[in-house]
Order: C-alpha cells, then structure tokens, then sequence
C-alpha cells in the first residue's frame, strides 16, 4: 500500500472540493488513507467518481463505435450509391454519345438519300431531254422521208405524165401524118379516116384515163400521209 503524507493529503482533499478534480486509475486501490477518515471518504468519493467516469467513457465508447459503425455502413453505402451513380452516368453518357452518332449517321444517310434523289432527277430530266430530242429527230426523219417520197412520187408522176403525153402526141401525130398522106396522094381515106377517129380517140380515152389515174394515187398518196 501507498502512504501519503498529510500536506499531500490536504492538497488532494482541496483540489477535490474547489476544483472537482480528483484522482483516477488503479492507484486509488493501492492508497493507503493511514486513518484518516476524510481522506478514506476522499479515495471513496474518488473510486465511485473513477467508475462512474469510466462507465460514461465505455458508454461513450460504446455509442462512438455504433456510431462509426453506422457511419461505416453509411459510407459504404454511400461508396456503393456513388459507384451505381457513375456507372449510371457513364451509361448516360454512352447513350448521349450513341445518340449523337445515330442522329449524325441518320443526317449522312438522309444527306445521300437527298443528293440520289437530286441525280436521279437530274437524270430523268436529261433521259426526258434525249427522248424529246429522239422523238423531234423521228420526226424530223419521217418528215424529210415523206417530203422525199412525195418529191419522187411527184418526179415519177411527171415523168409518166410526160412520158405518156408523149407517146400519145407521138402516135396522134404520126397517124394524122399518115392520113394527110392519104389524102395528098387520093388514096381511098374511109378506111384510114375511120381508124384516125378511132385511134385518136382511143388516144384521148387513154391520156384522160393516165390523168386521172395518176391524180387519184396522188390524192390517196396525200390523204394517207395526213392519216
């Protein structure tokens, strides 16, 4: 056991009334009071207050702890929450970017789609042209083809007419040649008369005949080209 001297004891006894403060641990065990009944109450008074003090401190201790338990499960819930934020922020993000490139994709494809929509008329518009031009070059065609069988048929009716006035004169010249004849050397003319009459008209039948012929092919010849 531990004496204490009694100057020491009265110090001891005095902090503890005007200041409060009093000693603590195991020493408290090993003090020996000597007698001294107000020191006895002081180490008493000390021990109770040293357990009631370390008894608040282990409750203390007690909640400190719960409480950094609840504040470590706090944070790792909060780790947890703040990892499924920024994954999900990250995935956001993803998206965002998805999207963007998406839209810009769908912009580049309706960019092409308009640009083959613009050639494709541009093309229609010059097969359009190509087939006016084709169709104005048949016509053309077929209009100078059909001035040109008009030009030979006309060119041959003339020749034919010509031809055929020709041969008629000839013939009507050559038989009146031939009864002048008779008659300028008084040879028997009834004969030669009658066959002159015949021929000449049979001349003229011929020539009106040819005539009208050829104007009938030709009026047909026209109606047909403007069918």
């Amino acid at each position: 056991m531990i004496k204490v001297d009694k100057h020491t004891r009265k110090v001891l006894i005095d902090l503890h009334k005007n200041k409060n403060v009093s000693l603590e641990g195991n020493i408290l065990k090993v003090i020996d009071p000597d007698g001294d009944e107000e020191f006895a109450a002081y180490i008493k008074d000390s021990i109770d207050k040293d357990k009631d003090n370390r008894r608040r401190r282990l409750e203390i201790t007690k909640q400190v702890q719960s409480q950094n338990k609840e504040l470590y499960r706090s944070q790792k819930e909060n780790d947890r929450v703040n990892r499924q934020l920024t994954k999900a922020l990250d995935e956001a993000e993803e998206s965002k970017q998805s999207a963007i490139k998406a839209k810009d994709e769908a912009i580049k494809a309706k960019d092409e789609a308009e640009a083959s929509k613009i050639e494709a008329l541009h093309q229609k518009r010059k097969a359009d042209k190509a087939r006016v031009e084709a169709e104005n070059a048949k016509t053309v065609a077929e209009n100078d083809l059909e001035l040109l069988q008009k030009k030979t048929q006309f060119e041959l009716i003339g020749t034919i007419v010509r031809v055929a006035l020709w041969v008629i004169l000839g013939v009507g010249v050559v038989t009146t040649l031939i009864y002048i004849l008779a008659l300028a050397t008084n040879l028997d003319t009834t004969v030669i008369g009658s066959t002159w009459s015949n021929i000449i008209g049979i001349l003229l039948t011929n020539a009106f005949s040819i005539v009208g012929t050829i104007m009938g092919v030709k009026y047909a010849s026209g109606k047909n080209g403007e069918e």
